[in-house]
């Protein structure tokens, strides 16, 4: 029997004897090299499979040559430089191996990654002022040119569309460059597949998998927070896949500046990239989302139409976020269909009296330190730092005085929100704006200017 013949029955033995991720991940990734006085030789594209092959499965491949009437001993494995050195010619074999491994690592009916919605793409996503930076950087990554921004991190409040942008991008990436291994998966997600890696003892395989990824997404990244072990492995998984110039793009409901219990080397690593805010939405860009959705809507209820000033009303009412107003809208058109009426402004009020009550405007100190140090073009990791400078303590004392003014909130919790301040300096902040509004025209302005757009 010819060796290239033993080695395919091996490759046989083996691939009977292990699930298919595992068979994808290390053996299809081995170069037969032949036998010589007993010892088999493979190359490989990297050390680290060619050791975590010698580890998991040497004993086996020996015992199924031996079996096959190949003597053999003990393997040798040897890097491939030819296969390092040229990319193109191993990206092949890497391609196949990460979008099997990653599918398909743990159990078929628990893969690593997480679906991606289909409908959430760039075509469905609606583009105004406060979402425009986003949605441009989330297009330069997805259409797969020279992007000088890695990672990518975007951030903003609940229901603002980074989810939205994080799965066009993956949906982009996959329609244009099929070949690239995208995966997509939550910061929770990242971290139930760690524990579950480390209970069955499959953290190299893990560890392979993640690194051999082309395009990496991960949402929701603050719930790392506070995660020291899940922290330092998405540290190194990180920092492999930056250092090998694959994209990484990632999103919080925060910057990583303000993400509490996170690592220093963590956080400074999340800022390394281009950072970006989804602002809150303002009132063109809700009628802009509303008119999308009603053109969808009716698609599904072709009869049904919408009486002029319902739009405008609920881009007006409905501002906490987009997956609200979006919400509000399907249940209007339903209950319309039910009770064979067009969606007139009665029906509206009458349909939707609970999501209006509650969408009542309720403006937050944290909704007022964004406002704020967006209009005075500061970061808000310094309005609310340690430094006295008067660039940062004028716009700083002004949301103090906001906060006072436009919330419920008492002087020490108001403090607490502000680098932990005393309620004294609170109280100096207020008192001080309070009299620079009466002398000061340009901070009369300003207050004013802010007030009118915390409550659109």
């Amino acid at each position: 029997m010819g060796e290239a013949t033993a080695w395919g029955r091996v490759q046989d033995d083996l691939r009977n004897s292990m699930s298919k991720a595992k068979f994808q991940s290390w053996i299809a990734s081995l170069e037969y090299a032949g036998v010589s006085d007993g010892v088999v030789s493979f190359d490989v594209p990297t050390a680290f499979i060619g050791n975590y092959v010698e580890q998991h499965f040497g004993d086996m491949i020996v015992y199924s040559f031996n079996r096959n009437g190949q003597e053999v001993s003990r393997l040798r494995f040897g890097v491939n430089a030819d296969r390092q050195a040229n990319p193109s010619e191993a990206q092949p074999v890497k391609a196949a191996t990460a979008k099997t491994s990653t599918a398909d690592f743990g159990h078929d009916s628990d893969p690593l990654g997480l679906p991606l919605d289909p409908q959430m793409t760039f075509d469905n996503f609606v583009v105004g002022k406060p979402n425009e930076l986003a949605h441009a950087a989330a297009r330069r990554v997805a259409e797969g040119g020279p992007v000088t921004f890695n990672p990518l991190f975007l951030y903003s409040g609940v229901g603002l569309g980074k989810t939205h942008l994080m799965h066009a991008i993956a949906n982009e990436i996959r329609l244009r460059q099929p070949e690239l291994n995208v995966l997509y998966l939550s910061a929770e997600r990242f971290m139930y597949r760690f524990i579950t890696a480390l209970r069955e003892r499959k953290m190299m395989e893990f560890k392979h998998l993640l690194r051999s990824v082309d395009v990496l997404l991960v949402d929701d990244v603050q719930f790392m927070g506070g995660k020291d072990s899940t922290q330092e492995e998405f540290f190194h998984t990180f920092n492999a896949l930056v250092d090998a110039r694959k994209q990484v793009i990632l999103s919080g409901d925060r910057a990583p500046g303000e993400i509490k219990n996170m690592e220093d080397r963590m956080r400074s690593r999340l800022q390394c990239g281009l950072v970006i805010d989804l602002h809150p939405t303002d009132y063109e860009l809700r009628l802009g989302v509303l008119q999308s959705k009603v053109a969808q809507q009716q698609d599904i209820y072709p009869d049904l139409k919408v009486a002029p000033g319902v739009l405008e009303f609920l881009a007006q009412r409905i501002t906490t976020n987009v997956r609200v107003l979006e919400g509000a809208l399907v249940r209007l058109f339903a209950h319309a269909s039910l009770v064979g009426l067009d969606i007139d402004m009665d029906q509206t009020i009458d349909c939707l009296a609970d999501i209006l009550r509650a969408n009542d405007r309720k403006v937050t100190v944290e909704e007022i330190q964004r406002k704020v140090s967006d209009y005075y073009h500061i970061r808000l990791s310094d309005m609310l730092g340690p430094k006295r400078v008067r660039s940062f303590a004028r716009p700083r004392q002004v949301a103090m005085y906001l906060s006072k003014t436009m919330t419920s909130r008492s002087l020490p919790d108001i403090g607490r929100r502000f680098g932990k301040r005393d309620h004294t300096t609170v109280m100096h902040g207020v008192r001080k704006i309070e009299d620079l509004a009466q002398t000061d025209s340009q901070i009369a302005d300003d207050l004013e200017n802010l007030r009118r757009a915390l409550e659109e």
